[in-house]
């Protein structure tokens, strides 16, 4: 198996994922967080595309979280009242067990990497795969409590979860 191809795939279809949630989405804080996420994936796409020649210093130069907790932001002082549906909270779970999968499986190819700048990519891969699974599990939480999600001071606790990543 071609693990470039292969990572490949996997990125395609996570930005792809979120593509389509994005389209689905009723709210437009919503939408702008799933579209961060689908351009973070074609970010590490192009990552992935490049490993073989150069030697990226990030992965990605788009600060995912603290742009989800300025949407989240903006919604909490929003009169608009959230309503979403069971099926759609689960679309949402399945996109924190790609992320999960996503970052199992860069943690696995960077322990298996010999080439020390593929080992490296790989990692800060699976680091940007765990910031969006912690990013999509508080979406999760969102579109199944709304009300209650916005007022958990938590969700303000973007920055001390980055510090502690993997």
């Amino acid at each position: 198996m071609d693990i470039f191809a292969f990572a490949l795939e996997k990125e395609k279809f996570s930005e792809e994922y979120y593509r389509d949630l994005a389209h689905r989405a009723n709210h437009p804080g919503l939408k702008n967080i799933l579209t961060m996420l689908a351009d973070e994936e074609a970010k590490h796409y192009q990552a992935i595309e490049r490993m073989r020649t150069e030697a990226p210093e990030q992965v990605t130069d788009v600060p995912v979280l603290d742009r989800a907790r300025e949407v989240f932001e903006k919604m909490r002082v929003s009169p608009k009242k959230f309503d979403f549906l069971i099926s759609e909270a689960e679309l949402y779970r399945k996109a924190c067990q790609i992320e999960e999968q996503s970052k199992k499986f860069y943690l696995e190819q960077a322990e298996a990497a010999q080439d020390p700048v593929q080992k490296r990519v790989f990692r800060l891969l699976a680091q940007e795969e765990d910031k969006h699974l912690f990013l999509v599990e508080n979406l999760y939480s969102f579109v199944s409590q709304p009300e209650s999600f916005l007022e958990n001071a938590e969700m303000y606790h973007f920055d001390d979860y980055v510090e502690g990543v993997l």
